[in-house]
């Protein structure tokens, strides 16, 4: 029931914003405010943490983004601002079943009904965002910031995706459970690149998670979950999130 209220009361700026900003008063999440620069927002688990990094990675000053919330509230009152705006989008399979691992109280039924919502609230506004599908996210950021640059008439750093700004993405991803307000920091444009770097060189080996990062015990776990995807209880609700999925990401 809480799940399902949360999913409801975040589609509202006007009622979810002012709650959130007291929830989360920084580094990260980030809610959008009068000096954000460059919003980056989506469902759980659609490869925004890779994003971020990979966006604020690219960039020669650290820039102020609003990112994390996984609210639609933070992605409508971005399009009402005109900000620059990337909404990230994954398949709703690949996406729920990774949001019920990282949280295993959340029930299948109430991931897919949040994330039909999520998107489904998001269609009005779909003109205004740089949409980007969680393959390209991964595979080819740069082209993702090229859009953005072209929609919006900005000059932000394109990633380029070279083994070394992949390494450092992963690393980066791997350490966020740490909580370091540097890494967070970084992330939301309020430490620069040379200030994260230095931490995290400090911090002992060992100190991340993997399960932030794709790996085969992560594997294993979606695929014990994946048995229960076809369930004839899921039908209804899993065929709307895939049709939802398609007419937001336009495939």
């Amino acid at each position: 029931m809480r799940h399902r209220v949360r999913t409801l009361a975040t589609e509202h700026p006007r009622v979810y914003l002012p709650f959130a900003r007291r929830k989360y008063s920084g580094p990260s999440p980030r809610v959008i405010r009068s000096d954000t620069q460059v919003v980056i927002d989506g469902y759980t688990r659609s490869a925004s943490t890779f994003a971020v990094y990979a966006f604020q990675l690219s960039q020669p000053d650290p820039v102020r983004l609003a990112h994390h919330l996984h609210a639609p509230a933070q992605l409508i009152e971005a399009a009402r601002r005109g900000l620059p705006t990337i909404a990230v989008v994954r398949e709703p399979r690949g996406a729920v079943l990774s949001h019920v691992v990282r949280e295993p109280g959340v029930d299948l039924l109430d991931a897919l009904y949040a994330y039909r919502r999520f998107y489904r609230s998001l269609m009005a506004y779909r003109p205004a965002f740089v949409i980007a599908d969680f393959r390209e996210v991964t595979a080819d950021f740069g082209s993702v910031v090229h859009r953005l640059n072209e929609r919006f008439g900005t000059s932000f750093g394109v990633f380029n995706g070279t083994p070394s700004e992949l390494s450092l993405c992963s690393q980066l991803i791997e350490l966020r459970p740490t909580l370091s307000p540097y890494l967070l920091g970084f992330e939301s444009g309020d430490v620069t690149l040379a200030q994260a770097r230095a931490h995290l060189d400090a911090l002992p080996a060992g100190s991340g998670d993997p399960l932030w990062i794709p790996s085969p015990s992560r594997d294993r776990a979606k695929a014990e979950l994946d048995v229960l995807w076809s369930s004839p209880r899921l039908e209804s609700t899993r065929n709307a999130a895939e049709d939802i999925y398609h007419a937001f990401s336009g495939s």
